[in-house]
């Protein structure tokens, strides 16, 4: 039996949390706050540089997964420190590495809400870089769709689409979406 989230395979994340987008929860912007208060209380201002709220839970006109998506800045020395995976530890998260790929960097990523049964409790992302990793520019992806309702619609019937045809399948879902990210962050730096 599997222990711990960071056992878990590819497909047993796929089988145990498919893709489900729903509608925008006014809630999440006060999870979202009260998270990062938590956030901050526990670890303080001088390693956590900035929380930004991102991902489709944040753009209130389109449907999301019901997960709260944070990206948090810290110095690039902090970067995998052990004791500061502990503190987040301690908050209820797992911690992963996201291995480098295309132009990002390394990083790390918390994951809390998820159960190796499959039950779900509020689920939250945390993306945690120095200010310098690509990762920082979901922020302008996020501002530019917050106030672009058309560029945000034919983002969220993508990612319906998406969803139907790689319910089970979170990398493909993932990838996906990755050509109307980078098109749109291309226009936005024009």
């Amino acid at each position: 039996m599997k222990k711990t989230l960071n056992d878990l395979t590819k497909d047993d994340w796929n089988t145990l949390f498919p893709i489900e987008l729903v509608e925008h929860n006014p809630q999440w912007k006060t999870m979202y706050a009260e998270e990062k208060k938590r956030i901050i209380d526990k670890i303080g201002n001088e390693t956590i540089l900035r929380i930004e709220h991102f991902g489709s839970s944040s753009i209130p006109s389109i449907k999301s997964k019901p997960y709260i998506d944070l990206i948090i800045e810290i110095p690039k020395e902090k970067l995998f420190d052990e004791n500061l995976i502990a503190q987040f530890t301690e908050l209820g998260y797992s911690h992963f590495v996201v291995p480098n790929r295309e132009n990002i960097e390394t990083y790390s990523t918390f994951g809390k809400g998820y159960n190796v049964d499959g039950t779900k409790e509020q689920i939250f992302h945390i993306h945690m870089c120095p200010k310098d990793n690509i990762m920082w520019r979901q922020i302008d992806f996020r501002d530019y769709l917050y106030s672009n309702e058309k560029k945000a619609k034919e983002y969220e019937s993508l990612k319906l689409e998406l969803a139907s045809k790689f319910k089970n399948d979170r990398g493909a879902y993932v990838l996906g979406k990755t050509d109307f990210i980078k098109e749109t962050l291309e226009f936005i730096t024009k």
